[in-house]
């Protein structure tokens, strides 16, 4: 089933690179459903994924311009701590317990992608936008990564939403930075699985990630050209889907 996985894996970058998310949204569910891992090494897996191609993904963002690096990086920061914490506090969460509680997250972050933000004064140019304030970079950083550090996903159906609907950052510079904070929560959670994951297919989730940082460049290069409002909504629709999809699988 390697075949299969690296193939859906090309989806996986080109999620990251357009969306700044996704990523684990799409890695967990071909790991565990196409590669065949075991829901704790999957997740696993699917951190160490998003983590590495995340940070590929940064350089063509950044070079855009398209990067809040004081936000990004404290953020990340807070969320490294929080998610190590819920790598470790997963091992003693079934499996299955885990997947539906990844999925209900997906769905609460759809509805609010596509709901978007309430009708208020419009937001000022990204170029002179204020960072947002520490002390509230460092709460919602530590929450979102408690929470995705528990599931095993990179957050980013998190992170966006918190940086474009809480923060007031446009759509595209979200998506950039966001990925610096994935990148760097993932690599956390990912050491905090670790801790219990017996065995790690490392043949299978190096080339995963192989075609994920090829696919990442493709995504970051089309970010730049696809309207933020479609951006939003295509985010909401497609984290939905796969929220229905991963629920099917362990309910029904």
């Amino acid at each position: 089933m390697m075949l299969p996985a690296l193939a859906l894996a090309l989806l996986v970058g080109i999620a990251l690179g357009l969306l700044g998310g996704g990523g684990s949204i799409l890695t967990l569910p071909i790991l565990t459903y196409v590669a065949g891992m075991d829901t704790k090494s999957a997740i696993a897996a699917s951190l160490f994924v998003v983590a590495v191609t995340s940070a590929t993904g940064v350089i063509t963002h950044a070079r855009a311009g398209r990067v809040r690096w004081r936000t990004g990086l404290l953020f990340g920061a807070a969320g490294m701590v929080g998610a190590y914490g819920g790598g470790r506090v997963a091992a003693y969460i079934p499996g299955s317990v885990l997947m539906v509680a990844f999925a209900l997250m997906m769905l609460a972050t759809a509805v609010a992608m596509l709901r978007g933000r309430k009708p208020g004064p419009a937001l000022a140019p990204a170029s002179t936008r204020r960072d947002l304030p520490i002390g509230k970079i460092l709460v919602e950083g530590v929450v979102v990564g408690v929470v995705t550090g528990i599931v095993g996903a990179g957050g980013g159906f998190l992170v966006v939403p918190a940086l474009a609907l809480l923060g007031g950052l446009s759509m595209e510079v979200a998506i950039g930075t966001s990925l610096v904070v994935i990148s760097m929560k993932s690599f956390a959670g990912f050491y905090g699985h670790l801790q219990h994951v017996e065995r790690l297919d490392w043949t299978l989730t190096l080339g995963v990630t192989a075609v994920a940082v090829a696919g990442s460049f493709v995504g970051a290069a089309l970010a730049g050209r696809v309207p933020p409002q479609l951006l939003r909504k295509g985010f909401g629709a497609f984290v939905l889907l796969m929220a229905a999809f991963v629920l099917s699988r362990e309910l029904l």
